[in-house]
């Protein structure tokens, strides 16, 4: 049987605030509902505060000594903080790594083929992973195969792409791999 092991995806650590009863400390320091600085009060005295005004009293400040907290709408802050998130992920670059195989005795226009789908990978702002598969015989001839995976780089430069290779072609196993990447201009 075959076990499936998948990992959670990462997100970013979220920052979580103590609210109300959930503060530990004997004496705050204090900002108000329009971030006027109170001073150093009692816990029990903020949290009368923020009851009498109807919010809740966060602490947003922990390491600070006295901490420091103030009189918000803590679904409010939540709301603020889910949306900074989510605009930071749509500012996100994605790039993605499109795959393409050629084989040592590649015709010209399966070539200039591959060619045409490397540029336009390319001018989309995704990377290129560029695979040659030696089959018997032709693993003696590695130094062909690496000369026809360079002439292809060299060919899309002609084509008027800026594109390097971001690794050096390697080999492993009776596979050539390079990963080709556009030039930042």
């Amino acid at each position: 049987m075959r076990k499936n092991f998948r990992r959670a995806p990462t997100q970013a650590p979220t920052r979580t605030y103590r609210t109300n009863r959930a503060i530990t400390a004997l004496e705050v320091r204090l900002l108000d509902e329009n971030n006027e600085h109170v001073g150093v009060v009692p816990l029990e005295e903020a949290l009368q505060r923020a009851q009498e005004v109807e919010s809740d009293l966060v602490e947003i400040e922990p390491k600070a000594v006295p901490p420091v907290c103030k009189i918000m709408d803590y679904g409010k802050l939540k709301y603020t903080l889910e949306k900074e998130l989510r605009k930071a992920r749509a500012r996100q670059k994605k790039t993605e790594v499109k795959g393409l195989r050629i084989s040592l005795r590649i015709g010209q226009h399966d070539l200039e083929v591959r060619i045409a789908q490397a540029k336009k990978f390319l001018e989309g702002n995704d990377k290129v992973k560029l695979e040659m598969v030696l089959r018997g015989r032709e693993r003696q001839h590695t130094n062909l195969a690496r000369d026809i995976m360079s002439q292809f780089v060299k060919r899309l430069e002609e084509e008027g792409v800026p594109a390097n290779m971001e690794s050096p072609i390697s080999m492993q196993g009776g596979r050539l791999n390079v990963i080709i990447g556009s030039k930042k201009s």
